[in-house]
């Protein structure tokens, strides 16, 4: 169909990634190999055989369990080429992604590995493939705001490398307040801010995230839709959502794609954007979430079009290069389908 073959391959962003959310099964067992670790599966298919979460918790448990096989910088810098080889072939332009460093240090890794394993990546995901990419470090919610003002100084060397900071992990009983001043202290060194909020969360979280974190974006916000007063000032600030799809599907977030608030946040005039979070447990990446909201939301080809642009507009990118991907963007649009 002609829409689906302008999804496939029209130039794209990605704003809602979570790196170790990339790591394929194949590639869990051969780091595994690599550096001793064991496994609780005996194979590839027994780990996907798990992916079947009741909540986010269950997700989590097993992310966790992933992250064990990454070690050092080398490990770092291959789970991040696997996943720009993926964004290259579906022709993403540009990437901003999340990395959880507390995951790494409390199993007693260099956070220089894993920083500089990231970093690495990026170069060479510009020089190889022309692909932007930025990191957004993250704070893990469930853990204490202490502990994620000893992330901010630990992370002091590699600051002005990065593109914001991000509250990601376990959202229920743990509100945006929480890390009010971490937050203020990230803004502080120049730091944009983002937050999970509105996915298990109720759109009080997501109040609190711009109020008290004073967020750019906010990641999810799906559940945004229960309360219109706070759909109404999404939309008159432009506020960007990243919306991850599938993963609100696998995660029962939505029992079926069908229902998603998706569809119905963007026809309120809400900033939405597609991505994929951890494409490795939730069943596709950025084109498969865009497919799958397009078939199952019954999305107009402009709408399409629009949840595209979207995410380059509400991209931290240089203001050259993002007129550069909107301009390639546009042409992309302009020109008849299937050129």
């Amino acid at each position: 169909m002609e829409v689906e073959g302008r999804i496939r391959r029209m130039p794209k962003a990605e704003l809602h990634l979570h790196l170790e959310g990339t790591l394929e099964p194949e590639l869990m067992f051969r780091l595994a190999a690599r550096n001793g670790v064991r496994l609780p599966y005996a194979s590839p298919d027994d780990v996907r055989a798990a992916y079947d979460f009741g909540n986010l918790q269950e997700f989590l448990d097993l992310y966790y369990t992933g992250c064990g096989v990454l070690l050092t910088e080398r490990d770092f810098f291959d789970l991040a080429m696997a996943y720009f080889e993926r964004a290259a072939a579906e022709n993403i332009r540009h990437a901003e992604m999340f990395f959880d460093p507390q995951a790494h240090s409390a199993r007693g890794v260099a956070s220089e590995a894993v920083f500089d394993g990231f970093l690495a990546a990026c170069r060479e995901a510009e020089r190889r493939f022309g692909l932007s990419a930025g990191l957004i470090m993250c704070f893990l919610r469930h853990l204490d705001a202490a502990d994620g003002m000893a992330l901010l100084k630990q992370a002091e060397p590699y600051l002005d490398r990065l593109v914001g900071v991000g509250l990601d992990s376990s959202e229920r009983d743990h509100p945006p307040v929480k890390y009010k001043d971490v937050f203020a202290a990230a803004r502080a060194r120049g730091l944009r801010a983002v937050a999970h909020a509105g996915e298990e969360g109720p759109p009080a979280y997501v109040w609190s995230a711009l109020r008290d974190l004073e967020v750019s974006r906010i990641d999810h916000g799906v559940r945004s839709i229960e309360d219109a007063g706070l759909v109404a000032h999404l939309a008159e600030r432009a506020i960007p959502l990243t919306v991850c799809p599938l993963s609100n599907v696998k995660l029962k977030v939505f029992e079926r794609m069908e229902d998603h608030s998706l569809a119905r946040l963007l026809r309120q005039g809400v900033k939405v954007t597609i991505n994929s979070d951890d494409p490795a447990y939730f069943g596709g990446y950025l084109t498969d979430n865009l497919l799958a909201a397009w078939r199952g939301l019954g999305l107009t080809e402009d709408e399409v079009r629009l949840i595209g642009r979207n995410a380059f507009e509400a991209s931290f990118l240089p203001a050259k290069r993002k007129a550069a991907l909107l301009g390639e963007y546009d042409a992309f649009w302009s020109a008849p389908a299937g050129a």
